[in-house]
């Protein structure tokens, strides 16, 4: 997973990705809306052709959907599909967690725990893009100290699909109070217990993904 590097210079077409995969990240487009390039046009300020490749690199990646008629549009999660991302997530993201356990330092700790309580603070504010934000932005930090960019990959993928669907999450944010599974992530990675990460990964992914299936309901 990637943390977005603003400094270095990029082609458009690689800035106009990442610029359409943040909009599904952090909660700007919904399950089901559609995608046209010609909003995307308007919106970024860029060429077609660099939105259309864009467009096309999301598709390949299971983000967005081609409906036939030139349609696209962020997909809606099926009962399946979540049951399908939730194992996933559980074998992917608790093993890039346990391996961040054991090599992670203090300072590397300490900002993961600034990005948990600015993640904090947007909840408190009901900020709903920055709450999706930081808590994406904690997880990719964390998942890049793994050493493992084969798996980080996978769940940067599997995080595109269902990132839309977050939007759900944020509605529950003040309703409900639900455990900090992210302070017992940090608990893990200062004791440097690696099963004890990826037992509190576990946790975190079925607790927000269970919530995003009550929300879907």
């Amino acid at each position: 997973m990637q943390v977005e590097n603003t400094t270095a210079k990029r082609p458009t077409h690689e800035v106009v990705y990442q610029r359409l995969r943040e909009k599904l990240l952090f909660g700007e487009f919904a399950p089901g809306q559609a995608v046209t390039i010609q909003g995307l046009v308007d919106t970024l300020g860029v060429g077609m052709t660099p939105v259309r490749e864009a467009i096309r690199r999301m598709i390949s990646e299971g983000a967005l959907v081609f409906q036939g008629n030139r349609r696209v549009s962020v997909p809606s999660l099926t009962p399946s599909d979540l049951e399908q991302i939730v194992y996933i997530r559980k074998s992917i993201e608790c093993e890039l967690a346990r391996r961040a356990a054991e090599v992670m330092d203090e300072a590397s700790i300490a900002k993961l725990t600034a990005i948990d309580t600015a993640l904090d603070q947007a909840i408190v504010d009901n900020d709903l893009p920055g709450y999706l934000a930081h808590n994406y932005t904690f997880h990719a930090n964390l998942y890049q100290h793994a050493n493992a960019p084969v798996l980080a990959d996978i769940a940067e993928r599997i995080w595109l699909r269902f990132g839309p669907s977050m939007r759900v999450v944020c509605g529950q944010l003040e309703a409900e109070n639900f455990p900090d599974r992210h302070k017992d992530i940090l608990e893990a990675l200062r004791r440097r217990d690696g099963a004890l990460a990826a037992l509190a990964m576990e946790r975190d992914v079925i607790q927000g993904m269970e919530q995003i299936k009550q929300g879907m309901l």
